[in-house]
């Protein structure tokens, strides 16, 4: 996360991925930052896609879903792509609505099973519980959102642009890793547009 290394990284980048570990800390930081916000309130964009997560061990493909909904505008889909037709079918629906279509949508259920398996390691089950989360980090409209279909809502993180993003973004990773100084089970992988 240096910024020689982030140098590296192809530009732009669109979307941050981060899988983090769900630990006692992040629990109660997750609970305060939910009561902060429902208090005080938050500017978020209308434009923005969020979806809920209903589905066990399904974080990864919602990160995925949030990062690339967030970015349509950007992305090349097949003529008869069926994220493509999730995407516009849900595009009107509420975060729930959105989470109840996925659980249905047979397309996306089954690439996201067979992708699972498809690993170097075994695949948890969909009811075992797991500790570590994924997350997606997107730019919408200038401001640097955090969607996590855990949350009630995205997390407004404050302003960005193409050209900061990722350095943006890095720094809300490095968050994460701060409330868990102990933790070492963190990654971030950056989604380039180019």
């Amino acid at each position: 996360m240096e910024p020689e290394l982030l140098s590296m990284v192809p530009r732009p980048v669109c979307a941050v991925l981060l899988l983090f570990p769900i630990t006692e800390k992040y629990e109660t930081f997750r609970t305060e930052e939910e009561e902060r916000i429902k208090a005080k309130g938050q500017d978020v964009k209308s434009s923005v896609y969020f979806m809920k997560q209903t589905i066990n061990n399904a974080c990864g493909t919602i990160g995925l879903i949030h990062a690339i909904a967030n970015n349509r505008d950007k992305m090349n889909f097949e003529t008869n792509s069926s994220l493509k037709k999730f995407l516009e079918d849900s595009l009107t629906m509420t975060p729930e609505e959105r989470a109840k279509y996925l659980e249905t949508y047979e397309a996306i259920r089954v690439t996201h099973e067979s992708s699972a398996h498809e690993g170097q390691t075994e695949a948890p089950s969909i009811d075992e519980k797991v500790d570590l989360h994924f997350i997606a980090l997107v730019n919408v409209g200038g401001h640097l959102y955090e969607l996590d279909g855990r949350k009630p809502f995205p997390i407004n993180h404050g302003e960005t642009s193409d050209d900061s993003f990722l350095e943006d973004a890095i720094e809300v990773c490095k968050k994460f890793m701060e409330r868990d100084p102990e933790e070492l089970r963190f990654n971030a992988i950056a989604l380039s547009a180019a």
